[in-house]
């Protein structure tokens, strides 16, 4: 498994909520285990008690993303440092579930967590794989969604550091609002445009007589 997945998990335990639109789908401890996608063996530790701790290191890490988001790559640092000291993990060498041609194992680093409990093991991974993202592409790469009212997370792997939206979808509504809003501006200017000729014909025309 590459580092780079593991930044996944930050992204996806941050977008569980969309706080502007009061939406938050980490409610029940199903919840919390479908956020572990295919590791689960590591999903069936969570617990009701996970629901509440989730929710506290998503508030942590989406701080990380608003800082990012607003150029403050000191705090961004800073604040994935301290998830960092309080969920540590131990890199590891693994090869596990991967062959190459002649049935060797295609070595690979691998996370490996010794957590207490689920949400120490998710947070572990994800601020790892956070970091790991960080530091390889730069602060600027994390992001927050600019299509009001999302403002889901999202990591920028483009070649020339242009996203700034989560989703296709949020890019299309992004710039079908931009455009309405042209075409609105461009109407208004027409319409004071015309009411400003209309005006200085009637000016002329009372001058003349």
């Amino acid at each position: 498994m590459e580092l780079a997945y593991y930044s996944d998990y930050a992204v996806r335990l941050v977008n569980s909520e969309e706080p502007v639109r009061g939406k938050d789908s980490l409610t029940s401890v199903e919840a919390v285990r479908g956020l572990f996608g295919d590791n689960r063996s590591a999903a069936r530790r969570a617990t009701e008690a996970d629901v509440t701790r989730f929710r506290s290191v998503r508030s942590r890490l989406r701080a990380v993303f608003e800082a990012a988001d607003g150029g403050d790559e000191t705090l961004a640092v800073d604040l994935l440092n301290s998830l960092l000291l309080e969920f540590p993990v131990s890199p590891q060498i693994s090869g596990h579930d991967t062959r190459d041609e002649d049935g060797r194992p295609l070595w690979h680093m691998h996370l490996a967590d010794h957590p207490s409990n689920a949400t120490a093991g998710y947070a572990a991974i994800a601020a790892m794989g956070l970091a790991f993202h960080l530091t390889e592409y730069g602060v600027d790469r994390l992001g927050l969604c600019e299509a009001a009212p999302c403002r889901n997370a999202y990591l920028d792997t483009s070649t020339n550091r242009s996203r700034r939206y989560c989703s296709d979808r949020c890019a299309t509504r992004a710039n079908v609002a931009a455009y309405r809003a042209r075409k609105r501006l461009e109407a208004d200017r027409s319409h004071s445009t015309g009411l400003a000729a209309d005006s200085a014909q009637r000016s002329t025309a009372s001058g003349e007589r």
